[in-house]
């Protein structure tokens, strides 16, 4: 009996130490990471607990997007934006939409096109992501 009690307590604690690794390891208010194909991102800042986590994320990514329409009270973060990444060859290698107005997006070294629409309006943007660097694009369309 007294074995069972240390063996589940053992079980216990080490579930526990799991978890608290866990929950480390992602910080607060950060939406999950998505994947597609080789590339990582991270998409959201609805709220502003997910806006202040994305905002402590920004320098772990090389490229960060940010999307915003234009009214004439101000600017509003935009959502559910679709955008696409291609390579210097042309070839995608990111096609979905935004969970909010940010994009933190991991990327290999080189040049890329991003395309992000709104409404109907594309822009286009060519970037470039070097080791050591990283680049940010501000998206705005009226509305």
């Amino acid at each position: 009996m007294k074995q069972h009690s240390i063996w589940r307590l053992s079980a216990m604690t080490f579930m526990l130490a799991g978890a608290a690794q866990l929950a480390l390891a992602m910080p607060d208010g950060v939406p999950p990471l998505q994947h597609a194909g080789g590339i990582s991102y991270l998409s959201g800042g609805v709220g502003s607990d997910e806006s202040a986590g994305i905002k402590g994320e920004m320098g772990n990514y090389p490229l960060v997007l940010e999307f915003v329409g234009k009214t004439n009270a101000g600017n509003d973060y935009l959502a559910d934006i679709p955008v696409q990444i291609s390579d210097a060859h042309g070839t995608v290698v990111l096609d979905t939409s935004s969970r909010g107005p940010f994009m933190l997006i991991s990327l290999p070294n080189g040049r890329y096109t991003v395309t992000a629409s709104y409404n109907g309006n594309q822009v286009r943007r060519v970037v470039s992501i070097a080791i050591g660097a990283h680049a940010r694009e501000l998206f705005i369309w009226p509305m």
